[in-house]
């Protein structure tokens, strides 16, 4: 998302107050089903793994082959949305992902599959940030600007519950290639409801493309990523992941020296002199790392060590997303009246007891245990989700907060990355043995998720309290003028 989507309100204008919930629900629903898929891959991995022969690593591409182009491209496919039309690379985000979708179901073999899920992710890059500015445009009253981009932001979250259910039900009834074929005819829908429906917009201002920026995100993420899936196979000393862990030093390195000094860089590394704003994207990145981890081991373990069908472990999983729809709105009211430490020192001790009572699981647990370790993943994902991006966001100007939002995005879909990356690292050659093997190795993602909820705690702690604060204002300073100096050079 641009600098400018938050701000720019003047399309809405011309648009009927009747269609405004129209505008809404095309976004919902787009961006339903692009964070759907983040989760409902998981459910079908067992299903994948025997029919293509996958092996782990191929498991883990499956899932982080979508989530790594997402999270590599988010920026760029908000600041091309603001130069050349929300509403026409919002179209043309939907039928990438329709067309990556159909060759998901396609797929005769892990490595088409992985490809295609790729390609669904290029379309999901012109979806995530531009549904965002669509919404934000299309209501250009202060008030109900914020009801719709809640009622937006709620849909995320809903959305990575409740995939393993529909996915769990589409693979049992129709078999793994349904997952990726239903998202065909809604994404053709939601062309057709975009070209009626939508008004075209752009940004007064938009950013600047970042070639060299864009490419040292890529080669950071990409290496990381890469050296953590594979480093079973190579080994962590051997020279090609420690070649790939140079690589990513020296973009981090690239990074720092080179993005300061662009006038609209990739990366707004000021925005990080805000303890408010950085403790946001550290924990939206160790949330979703916990949360990728627990859907890539969950449905594993409920179908190869308990030995479910891919429909029972999708409705085992049900009370994350029921938690999920119920507490939502009320912690969200809870961020909008008493700030957002309460329901992060909440989603932090939530995850960190599920984390230990995880621990407990076996082969033979009773299923109302199992339950309610889920019930406590689910409270750790509703009270997580509406704090982050109001604590990124909290005294910046308006001009940065699509900035800021986005970076939120992108450190979301960066720590789903990373947990399936390490979740599938840890419990390797177990996937698929089922038992003991499973139980004993996934131990260690576990033990993970409990610091992690540990951190996360920490993090609402030092994120909220007034030095936090202080330099989120200071912060704000240097850039409420940023976008005037803008206007006044372009």
């Amino acid at each position: 998302m641009s600098s400018s989507t938050l701000s720019t309100i003047a399309p809405a204008a011309a648009l009927d107050r009747r269609h405004r919930p129209v505008v809404l629900a095309i976004c919902c629903i787009s961006m339903l089903v692009v964070i759907m898929d983040v989760s409902i891959v998981n459910v079908a991995l067992p299903a994948i793994r025997h029919d293509l022969h996958a092996t782990t690593s191929g498991l883990q591409w499956t899932v982080d082959a979508y989530t790594l182009v997402l999270a590599g491209f988010l920026v760029l496919g908000g600041s091309t949305a603001d130069r050349v039309g929300r509403r026409r690379v919002f179209q043309i985000g939907l039928a990438f992902f329709g067309l990556g979708s159909l060759l998901c179901g396609l797929a005769p073999s892990i490595g088409w599959l992985v490809a295609a899920r790729a390609l669904q992710a290029v379309g999901g890059t012109m979806l995530n940030p531009v549904a965002m500015a669509i919404v934000a445009t299309a209501f250009p009253d202060p008030v109900e600007r914020a009801r719709a981009i809640g009622v937006f932001g709620s849909v995320s979250g809903l959305a990575l519950a409740l995939g393993p259910i529909l996915g769990g039900a589409l693979v049992d009834g129709f078999g793994w290639h349904s997952i990726f074929w239903v998202n065909v005819p809604i994404v053709v829908a939601a062309i057709g409801f975009t070209a009626v429906f939508v008004p075209e917009s752009r940004a007064p201002r938009a950013r600047r493309f970042d070639p060299v920026g864009q490419t040292l995100v890529i080669l950071l993420l990409g290496s990381v990523v890469y050296a953590i899936i594979e480093s079973r196979q190579f080994g962590w000393t051997s020279p090609v992941i420690l070649g790939l862990l140079a690589v990513a030093t020296l973009s981090v390195a690239g990074i720092l020296a080179y993005e300061p000094r662009r006038a609209d860089p990739l990366l707004e590394l000021r925005l990080f002199r805000s303890v408010s704003f950085g403790g946001a994207i550290m924990t939206a990145l160790l949330a979703l790392c916990a949360f990728g981890a627990f859907l890539f081991v969950t449905p594993q373990y409920l179908q190869d060590v308990r030995a479910m069908s891919p429909l029972s472990a999708g409705l085992s999983m049900l009370p994350v997303g029921v938690l999920v729809a119920a507490l939502s709105p009320a912690v969200g009211r809870i961020v909008g009246t008493r700030g957002p430490r309460l329901p992060l020192l909440v989603a932090g001790s939530a995850l960190a007891l599920g984390g230990c009572v995880s621990l407990l699981l076996g082969s033979s647990t009773p299923l109302p245990g199992v339950l309610a370790s889920f019930l406590l993943f689910g409270v750790f994902l509703a009270c997580v989700n509406p704090p982050i991006t109001n604590t990124a966001v909290a005294g910046m100007p308006r001009a940065m907060t699509g900035v800021a939002a986005s970076v939120v995005s992108t450190g979301r879909q960066v720590g789903v990355t990373l947990g399936v990356a390490i979740s599938g690292t840890v419990v390797g050659s177990a996937v698929g043995q089922g038992g003991p093997a499973f139980v004993r190795t996934a131990h260690g993602v576990w033990f993970l998720v409990l610091g992690l909820g540990v951190g996360i705690v920490a993090l609402g702690l030092l994120s909220t309290g007034r030095w936090a604060s202080r330099t989120a204002a200071r912060a704000a300073e240097s850039f409420e003028n940023v976008n005037q100096r803008g206007l006044r050079t372009h």
